[in-house]
């Protein structure tokens, strides 16, 4: 009994709620992640980083974005870069995934608690089959991991010695399958070099969008020749995110074909490779092989709005996610044909979702507002810019317009904390600042209102 009683900081954090636990776990290991970037070892003057810097970088990488503030290719050393790499995999599978993948490694037990945990985490409805789901995330995104550095070292192992493209190899693909967007080219050059290299732009594209389906998707798609059907889920995320990609890849071609100063000097086929990857980055992994600076004002617009939407529940991406874009289409369809139930593939989907929805974009839309607005007073730089740069700390994707390596020390602070919002969700990070609340006992009489 003693011993119980002297532990009153595991009492307490038992009785916090599973999405203060996410919050003060990924928080933590963002601390942890800047004080280890501070180290004179990780940067290669030998000269410690600073705080705001470091905590800049740290929550960049934690929440696999990929913005910086200095350049990772020549600011790092190895150490640095390794330290970030991790960071980039714990915060893209998720400090409780990772925790869960020792507990399974040393044979502990997972507890009701770590459960509730982790159904918060993986964005599920039950915690039913929650462990089996964690072992096939951490397998899936190992294997392909693993493929992805393997194909990249082979295509660079023929422009630098084996050693050194092992190394960039290893990084891009935990990068990429993450959707973190971090590379280690120097000088923020990301994939320019490579803008019409089919093996650099078909491997760095599969990743993205495998990272970006979610872990759900990935197991469906991995039982699909054993159950020949896949869920109502995936078939959702899959569809949008085809349509996206496709709807993205056309628009940025036309918009960009006359444009003289990014695809004018390609060829028909690296025109063509440079709009599919610059339609797939923007689904929250941020890295480039156009210049984003200098394209039309028309396709960095668009590429904001598929920022925006960014990538599927239960993956390593943000953004409002693909499955609340596609409700509030369906939710505008039903209205304007007199409906009052959503149908997908013959679904019907509950009025909940559609609310829960609704909450996620109205959200994501006040808080990227409210960003710009805040960052319009501390960096004189033009709105688009600003509003680029918001959208893409939200939506954790890392792609910018030159705007973040010239932030004032408070604007890096906004988009910190707006990286942080964007990783955990607005959902989990308003339940784990607000107050716990259950169900109401009655409810008020129906009014009506004129709505249009």
């Amino acid at each position: 009994m003693a011993s119980r009683m002297n532990k009153p900081g595991e009492f307490r954090l038992l009785k916090l709620s599973p999405p203060r636990i996410l919050v003060l776990g990924f928080a933590a290991v963002i601390l942890l992640g800047t004080l280890l970037l501070m180290l004179p070892a990780a940067s290669s003057s030998g000269e410690p980083l600073g705080f705001i810097d470091a905590l800049f970088t740290a929550t960049s990488a934690t929440c696999v974005t990929g913005l910086v503030v200095v350049d990772t290719g020549t600011h790092f050393t190895t150490l640095g870069q390794t330290i970030i790499l991790l960071l980039i995999q714990v915060g893209g599978l998720g400090f409780m995934t990772m925790a869960t993948m020792f507990a399974l490694m040393f044979k502990r037990r997972i507890s009701l608690r770590d459960r509730l945990i982790l159904q918060e985490a993986m964005n599920q409805s039950s915690m039913e089959g929650i462990v089996r789901l964690i072992r096939r995330v951490i397998f899936y995104s190992l294997a392909i991991e693993a493929a992805g550095a393997a194909l990249l070292t082979l295509r660079w192992s023929m422009d630098m010695p084996f050693g050194r493209a092992l190394y960039f190899g290893i990084f891009h693909a935990v990068s990429m399958f993450n959707n973190a967007g971090f590379d280690i080219f120097g000088d923020y050059r990301s994939l320019t070099g490579y803008v019409a290299d089919p093996v650099i732009n078909l491997v760095v594209m599969l990743l993205i969008v495998f990272g970006g389906i979610g872990f759900v998707v990935l197991s469906d798609l991995a039982e699909f020749r054993r159950k020949r059907r896949l869920s109502l889920h995936s078939k959702v995320v899959l569809s949008m995110t085809g349509a996206l990609i496709l709807t993205g890849a056309l628009v940025i071609f036309l918009f960009e074909f006359t444009n003289s100063r990014t695809l004018g000097p390609l060829q028909l086929g690296g025109k063509l490779w440079a709009s599919f990857f610059q339609s797939v980055a923007p689904r929250t992994a941020g890295p480039n092989t156009l210049d984003i600076a200098g394209m039309r004002q028309a396709t960095q617009f668009f590429i904001v709005f598929l920022m925006f939407v960014g990538a599927s529940p239960g993956s390593t991406g943000g953004g409002i996610k693909t499955t609340t874009f596609t409700l509030m289409i369906g939710a505008v369809i039903a209205m304007l044909r007199g409906r009052e139930d959503i149908v997908l593939f013959r679904y019907r989907l509950a009025q909940e979702r559609v609310f829960k929805a609704l909450t996620v974009t109205l959200l994501a839309v006040l808080l990227i507002v409210s960003v710009s607005m805040v960052l319009s007073t501390t960096e004189n730089r033009p709105y688009l810019m600003i509003l680029f740069e918001a959208t893409s700390a939200f939506a954790t994707v890392g792609l910018s317009m030159g705007l973040t390596p010239e932030l004032t020390d408070a604007g890096k602070i906004v988009i910190s904390l707006t990286m942080f919002a964007g990783r955990l969700g607005l959902l989990t990070l308003a339940y784990a600042l607000g107050p716990k609340q259950g169900k109401p006992l009655y409810k008020y009489p129906e009014g009506k209102i004129i709505i249009g």
